[in-house]
């Protein structure tokens, strides 16, 4: 399977000069980087707060469960039972990519311990791979509207620098897309490991709402102070 590689420069956005920490923000499938741009002013943090948000795009390549289409994916999907067929391959490869994006915020002088990962959907599955399995502490992992993908292979790859660093998971509980089952299920399997996670749900579908946006601003506020 083929597929274009990230070549597009991620957006980024500082809500204040120098920032002094960042969010890596992860979109979902067959969106891009502009998709969660515009809720930064919704977010509100404190004005003494510099944060310097990070939203890369996804590589294009052919999703399976859409026919082939080719689109914006950080990895393949093949059927919608989530957790069968994985493409580990491509999910791999989406965390390499994350670790790059990490190694460029401390290169520009923002440690890992003031660094989120943050994603919806696909973009969340690869950042509760990927943060889970790293070998320096994050600030934390927020992970919208998704599941833990590879979850099988978690117990032996999980890293103890972030056995505990705090999890925000949040659902809609008429999500048609990603079963708030499957997320629950998710967060459940977390938390049974001892993981320091969060978890909410909000009447809605695949998506985000108002309530969740202050929810998740108070957390940020919270992980990055």
């Amino acid at each position: 399977m083929t597929r274009s590689a990230p070549t597009t420069p991620p957006i980024e956005i500082e809500t204040a000069p120098q920032p002094t920490a960042s969010v890596i923000w992860l979109h979902g499938l067959g969106a891009d980087g502009r998709d969660f741009v515009p809720i930064i002013p919704d977010l509100g943090l404190p004005s003494d707060l510099a944060v310097r948000f990070v939203f890369p795009h996804a590589p294009h390549r052919p999703v399976t469960i859409n026919r082939g289409y080719v689109m914006r994916a950080w990895y393949d999907i093949a059927e919608t039972e989530f957790g069968r067929r994985e493409d580990e391959a491509g999910i791999r490869e989406s965390e390499q990519t994350v670790r790059g994006l990490v190694q460029h915020e401390t290169e520009r002088g923002i440690p890992v311990a003031r660094i989120v990962l943050a994603g919806f959907s696909q973009g969340g599955a690869v950042v509760l791979h990927t943060g889970l399995r790293f070998p320096q502490r994050l600030a934390g992992i927020l992970a919208l509207s998704t599941y833990l993908p590879l979850a099988d292979a978690l117990k032996a790859e999980a890293h103890h620098a972030n056995a505990d660093v705090p999890i925000f998971m949040a659902h809609g509980t008429d999500d048609p897309i990603i079963p708030v089952s499957l997320g629950r299920q998710s967060a459940d399997l977390l938390t049974g490991s001892g993981a320091n996670l969060e978890w909410r749900t909000y009447e809605m579908e695949h998506s985000v709402c108002g309530e969740e946006i202050g929810d998740i601003a108070a957390w940020l506020a919270r992980v990055l102070r």
